[in-house]
């Protein structure tokens, strides 16, 4: 489980258009107030709680002052630390604290210069000048040896045909620094305006993560979240898998969980559609990934689908018309990517889960565990299958008698 605590909620020093926040924005949901101490004794109330991650908007907005108090403590109580930021902040001081307590950062950019133009800061002049910082600030942690992990959110401005050249060139260039980890984001949709100005169409969409796939095959360090997920996924192989292929309950979010300045716990904010943060609820439900299995694919549901129990719709916060009942609306991009991946393992000689015969029997047994209010990986049922048919295997056996001459 991701902890994230938000001092400063979503409070941030840029104006990214696609911003999933901005519905709080809009809402007037801001504030400038929080309590360390509250905040504090909200993290250790979560269960089996290992760290927290210093969120936003953007964290390093806190004082440094308070930013050391919470790291300090973090270092006592967890021996580490992560914060995401979008970089344009980071300095020498800032480096210090990341050393002093072992601060594991996190970057969000889209790529260099004018690729990175829709994290805008007020004026063209500014957000060229916020995106160099930002670049600066990869390039200076790099050389500390403190690689940073990377989000990047492909739309118009970055992953059209007539970028990827230059974007291929930018990740070689950050796999040659050391850089190791990449998680791409589709463009989150939330109305028509947006889609129509930044959202690549699905086709796009699967031209350039096909791309971005095979560039990862010619670099040294650096792995994309997303295939690395599905090849993983396809073998049954999901413990600590990314939270949008976990069955996630939008109420509860067990992947995310948020703690606000005034010790508030929250849900995933991709999962907040009407700017109002909810209180977390206390027991998951799988109602949506049940529905979803049964609901034929043309009414927004996902059956028969081969991919089903690797993809399970996708993230309820990407969920077709906002509704988080129904599956993701990038589904024809993933099932081509699961497509894609599948066809790459066949090739090795692997047979993945999406082409067993008694593929049912797995998702049978992963509906009957959703049912009683469970949720666990396909890894583990696997196993549990396994042993029973071995148990039953054994009972067999010791029932049968022995030929006699």
């Amino acid at each position: 489980m991701a902890v994230e605590v938000r001092p400063l909620g979503i409070q941030c020093n840029l104006a990214c258009r696609y911003c999933y926040q901005n519905a709080q924005r809009s809402a007037g949901n801001t504030y400038n107030a929080y309590d360390i101490d509250t905040m504090k004794d909200s993290i250790l109330k979560i269960r089996n709680v290992k760290r927290f991650i210093l969120f936003g908007g953007e964290p390093l907005l806190v004082p440094k002052s308070d930013l050391e108090k919470l790291w300090s403590w973090g270092f006592e109580k967890f021996k580490t630390n992560s914060m995401q930021s979008n970089g344009t902040l980071i300095n020498d001081e800032f480096i210090e604290m990341f050393k002093k307590y072992n601060v594991k950062p996190g970057i969000s950019i889209d790529g260099p210069g004018k690729l990175n133009d829709i994290r805008w800061a007020g004026t063209l002049k500014k957000t060229r000048e916020a995106t160099q910082k930002t670049e600066n600030a990869i390039k200076r942690l790099c050389e500390e040896k403190m690689y940073p992990g990377m989000i990047v959110t492909l739309h118009k401005g970055n992953a059209r045909k007539k970028h990827l050249s230059a974007m291929c060139q930018w990740f070689q260039k950050l796999d040659q620094m050391g850089i190791t980890s990449v998680r791409l984001h589709v463009l989150e949709v939330p109305n028509e305006k947006l889609r129509n100005s930044l959202a690549l169409s699905i086709q796009e969409n699967i031209e350039a993560h096909l791309c971005f796939a095979e560039l990862e095959t010619k670099l040294k360090h650096l792995k994309f979240d997303i295939f690395q997920d599905i090849k993983r996924l396809l073998v049954a192989k999901d413990h600590n898998i990314t939270c949008t292929w976990s069955s996630c309950d939008p109420y509860t979010t067990s992947a995310v969980d948020g703690v606000e300045g005034n010790g508030q716990r929250t849900n995933c904010g991709r999962e907040n559609k009407d700017g109002i943060d909810n209180r977390k609820s206390g027991t998951p439900g799988y109602e949506r990934y049940q529905a979803l299995y049964h609901t034929p694919q043309e009414y927004g549901g996902c059956k028969d689908c081969r991919f089903f129990l690797m993809c399970k719709g996708q993230c309820p916060g990407t969920a077709i018309d906002q509704d988080w009942r129904n599956k993701t609306e990038h589904c024809e991009m993933w099932f081509a990517l699961f497509e894609h991946f599948e066809k790459e393992l066949i090739s090795k000689g692997v047979t993945p889960i999406s082409q067993q015969p008694n593929l049912y029997l797995l998702e049978n047994a992963m509906l009957n565990i959703w049912a009683s209010g469970s949720n666990i990986p396909m890894q583990a049922i696997l196993e549990q299958l396994e042993q029973t048919s071995n148990q039953e295997m054994e009972s067999s056996n010791q029932e049968v008698e022995p030929l006699k001459n």
